[in-house]
């Protein structure tokens, strides 16, 4: 089974609140699973945003990926799509669509430096930006709206650049 690809017993396993990651666990037995939610944002031109990590921060200091971020206790999947976006990107989307979904384990580093091993599940969704005005906060140094050749031509950490594969964007 291809790496970060869920088998039906590890998702009965994670929906039944098992936290146990077996044999990806990289020596680590039991460490908390978050949901993610992940928009792949395309323009018009058919171009995807990337932002830029901030080099002290995030799942992949100072390299380009996708935003997105975790679902709040309680918060609709959708509503998290909805506030990730706007908080890291300042925009509102015109429309998302379940994409794919993953899982892996990931180290995130905090704004205080410390730093985290979780097992993250992503849901990435195809989004379509409700407008181009792009502000972004702390969590990134910039970004860029990026053309299939220009993805390939970028150094993008591997988690980031299957997901665009997966994605058919790569």
């Amino acid at each position: 089974m291809p790496s970060g690809v869920c088998s039906a017993d590890r998702v009965r396993n994670f929906l039944s609140g098992s936290r146990s990651i077996g044999d990806i666990d990289r020596g680590v037995t039991e460490i908390s699973t978050r949901v993610c939610v992940v928009p792949v944002a395309i323009d018009r031109e058919g171009r995807v945003l990337l932002v830029k990590m901030a080099r002290n921060r995030g799942v992949f200091p100072g390299q380009w990926a996708l935003p997105g971020g975790g679902v709040e206790p309680g918060e609709r999947i959708l509503d998290a799509l909805a506030r990730e976006v706007r908080e890291e990107l300042g925009i509102e989307l015109a429309s998302a669509e379940p994409l794919l979904f993953k899982d892996a384990v990931v180290e995130k580093v905090r704004a205080d430096g410390s730093r985290t091993t979780m097992h993250a599940v992503f849901l990435v969704y195809r989004c379509v930006p409700g407008s181009y005005a792009i502000t972004i906060n702390e969590e990134f140094s910039e970004y860029g709206w990026f053309d299939r050749t220009q993805l390939a031509a970028i150094e993008l950490p591997e988690m980031t650049a299957e997901t665009l594969r997966s994605a058919g964007l790569l």
